[in-house]
């Protein structure tokens, strides 16, 4: 099992009262995330599905918050290996308890800022649900989600510096973030030497445009870009699709 830095800031006790206990893939990973303030939504499992780790891969994400994408990733791939970083030493300790939990102690979770990483060694993947709201718009009342979600001008950029750095040759770089943040993402990706190789648009539902989309980059590729079919993600009903039932609840992967 790879060694990975442990020096961090300390870490305060979390209020057990203000926890949520539930479930990720239909009951297969424990979760647990606070009660208010900044809580999961299909994002992180959206973006772990996107990640083409294989057994022994070492994958590293930025802003993991409580952990819910690379738990996924775990319970998808045997043998990943996984370090996390997030600035909320709240949510870090709920990350690690739910590692623990689903007994899965190949995943690491660090408090840091991701502007400032230290030496991580080399990686095979790096990912991340980035802050994105500009600081300039109305911040949300709770301080967690302000941190999850407001960004400085230029975050995405620092960001995809921060998380290409430590990759290989070869490395994926994956984002999912709003559709209009992707000409500046593409951007960021490119002089972090990892150029977009692939978008794949997320479909609220048929026939709308998409709010999000998964961004994927490779270290040093000089393949082409292509924008790939797309997910949509409800029916006419507004439950999930097939096909995005079999990611969010079964645990299918999401081939860019």
């Amino acid at each position: 099992m790879t060694e990975f830095p442990t020096g961090e800031f300390p870490i305060g006790s979390t209020d057990q009262g203000d926890i949520t206990h539930g479930h990720l893939f239909d009951g297969q990973i424990q979760y647990a995330q606070p009660r208010r303030g900044f809580r999961s939504g299909i994002e992180p499992v959206l973006l772990a599905a996107a990640i083409p780790a294989r057994q022994g891969s070492l994958v590293l994400e930025g802003g993991c918050g409580a952990g819910a994408a690379l738990l996924c990733l775990a319970a998808r791939i045997a043998s990943v290996e996984g370090l996390g970083i997030d600035r909320d030493p709240a949510l870090v300790a709920l990350a690690r308890q739910n590692a623990s939990a689903n007994r899965w102690p190949n995943l690491r979770f660090l408090t840091g800022e991701i502007a400032s990483l230290p030496a991580l060694g080399a990686f095979d993947h790096a990912c991340a649900n980035p802050p994105y709201h500009s600081e300039t718009g109305t911040p949300s009342p709770d301080a967690s989600r302000r941190t999850a979600k407001h960004g400085a001008a230029g975050i995405l950029a620092v960001w995809a510096e921060a998380l290409a750095r430590p990759l290989r040759s070869g490395g994926t770089l994956t984002f999912i973030l709003p559709a209009a943040l992707l000409p500046q993402t593409a951007a960021a990706f490119t002089d972090a030497g990892c150029p977009p190789t692939a978008m794949l648009p997320l479909w609220p539902k048929a026939q709308h445009p998409a709010k999000l989309l998964l961004l994927r980059g490779i270290r040093g590729s000089r393949a082409a870009f292509r924008v790939l079919p797309g997910l949509v993600l409800h029916g006419p009903d507004g439950s999930f699709t097939a096909e995005a039932d079999a990611i969010l609840r079964g645990g299918s992967a999401l081939d860019l």
